[in-house]
């Protein structure tokens, strides 16, 4: 469905978790891809400039994988300033996933990778109860996206 349930605790509290996260907005964003693409090799394929960088350590450098990591951590924190408005929310996702279905070919088991990745960063750095609060708001954006994807014919 389209609509969202979150009670007004959980829009707080997933907010609040959300905020640690988004003060290094940069940093946490260029943690999660590198993450991705050493546990994941073949998610680099999408991203024609990361294609040579094998070592962590290089891609935690280049402007690019920064430029993308904050790029993705911006997109998420819109999302989260209207979890309380499914219209708003979807006016975020549903274009965001269009364009990575249609456009950029993204296979969409990659947003499942990502999202746990940033779950399991928020654990290390904030503890179990950070990750809870978020894990919820994970959930709903790989749901949204998904179904973006199925309308897209994927």
């Amino acid at each position: 469905s389209s609509t969202m349930s979150f009670s007004e605790a959980e829009v707080q509290s997933a907010r609040g978790a959300w905020e640690k996260m988004y003060v290094d907005a940069e940093d946490n964003g260029t943690t999660v891809l590198v993450r991705m693409f050493t546990e994941h090799p073949d998610t680099k394929s999408y991203f024609t400039h990361f294609k040579g960088m094998d070592s962590a350590e290089e891609m935690k450098q280049s402007d690019q994988v920064r430029g993308h990591g904050k790029k993705v951590f911006t997109a998420i924190n819109d999302m989260v300033q209207h979890l309380d408005n499914s219209e708003a929310f979807l006016g975020i996702v549903n274009p965001l996933g269009k364009k990575h279905a249609t456009q950029l070919k993204i296979d969409p088991k990659n947003f499942r990778i990502i999202c746990d990745i940033i779950l399991q960063l928020m654990e290390e750095k904030f503890g179990g109860d950070c990750k809870a609060s978020f894990e919820k708001v994970t959930n709903e954006i790989c749901t949204h996206l998904n179904n973006v994807y199925k309308e897209a014919g994927w």
